[in-house]
């Protein structure tokens, strides 16, 4: 089902890149502002939250509707918009194992002589015009126009709190970790993934298809639990993986100085001398692959790795008790299972 979905969605997506009138008004405004955005949206990428959408309306909704899969493409789009400016603040040259958008556009420049910007100053400005197509997009469903409406509010909704999760990281990223308690790292999870990945798209689904408040309010916790345990798989993945696996940098989290629950509990459960190397390793500004061997020796070494499994673990218990109690038509409800499972490598 999920498969199907996904499928219907890449379909959706090739239909925007060459019929959406949007594009084709940028095509005429300048070429390069086209050719970059349609070469970066285009890439390969899991479409999570596109997907959710649609299981989110579909499994409340009596039957589909028409502009549905153009209106689930707006949370792409969002997707999008955040990544180029994530990729800026975290000075990434890479995204989906190609370049980033800032690193295109510095190369787009190179040779051009009397520069007073540069390829991140352009891509602040592509960011802006990803967030408007992902607004324009959404507009592309036939629905009851209450709904819609309410519908499109939390799409808003869901960008403010992503930008919030960002700003309260980067400024976590001054603190020293014996200021940083658990709920401070979950406050960055929920609103800078969970609400945004997970919970937001679903909600927004079932919101679009008339579902209850309550239903609402049990889809919601279901997406913040799932969102959690992604995030902190997402994070083991980014310490323990390979470049080639994730494809970024497996020293971006070390360099940015992010506090995982990873690092978090490693911080806190680790004799004097491995909570000294922690300090001393995420103050550098550039730490190399000695230090990420170091890091994986102290997560292993101190149970932060046990930990954060078992907090995955458990965190997916939680919302597969919520997802039994889902008033959602059955086929959904066991697709959307499948499909968190198969996000989690479960």
């Amino acid at each position: 089902m999920c498969f199907k979905i996904k499928n219907r969605v890449e379909q959706e997506l090739t239909s925007y890149l060459h019929k959406a009138e949007r594009l084709r008004c940028l095509k005429k405004i300048s070429p390069p502002l086209y050719r970059h955005i349609s070469e970066f949206i285009s890439r390969k990428g899991k479409r999570i939250r596109p997907v959710l959408f649609v299981i989110g309306y579909l499994g409340y909704a009596q039957r589909s509707t028409a502009g549905l899969y153009r209106s689930a493409l707006s949370l792409e789009l969002l997707h999008d918009f955040m990544l180029v400016h994530d990729d800026i603040i975290d000075k990434s040259i890479t995204r989906r194992g190609r370049p980033s958008m800032h690193a295109m556009l510095n190369n787009f420049l190179r040779g051009k002589k009397g520069l007073k910007f540069s390829g991140e100053d352009l891509t602040i400005v592509i960011g802006d015009i990803m967030f408007a197509l992902a607004l324009d997009a959404f507009l592309a469903v036939k629905e009851d126009m209450q709904r819609k409406e309410t519908t499109l509010k939390k799409l808003i909704e869901a960008a403010m709190y992503t930008g919030s999760g960002e700003f309260i990281e980067l400024l976590y990223g001054l603190k020293d970790m014996d200021r940083i308690t658990r709920n401070d790292i979950y406050k960055i999870y929920d609103y800078k993934t969970a609400n945004y990945t997970f919970s937001s798209p679903l909600v927004m689904g079932a919101t679009l298809a008339g579902a209850k408040a309550k239903e609402l309010n049990k889809i919601s916790h279901y997406g913040i639990y799932l969102g959690r345990a992604f995030q902190i798989k997402d994070d083991i993945l980014g310490l323990f993986s390979t470049e080639k696996e994730t494809g970024k940098s497996n020293l971006a989290d070390i360099h940015e100085s992010k506090k995982t629950l990873l690092i978090w509990y490693a911080a806190h459960h680790s004799n004097p001398r491995d909570k000294l190397s922690i300090k001393q390793i995420f103050k550098k500004n550039n730490a190399d692959k000695n230090d990420l061997l170091e890091i994986r020796r102290i997560a292993s070494d101190s149970g932060a790795l046990d930990y954060a499994k078992n907090q995955v673990n458990s965190l997916i218990k939680k919302a597969e008790s919520i997802n039994k109690t889902l008033r959602m038509r059955p086929q959904y409800r066991n697709s959307l299972t499948a499909y968190s499972k198969s996000l989690l490598g479960l």
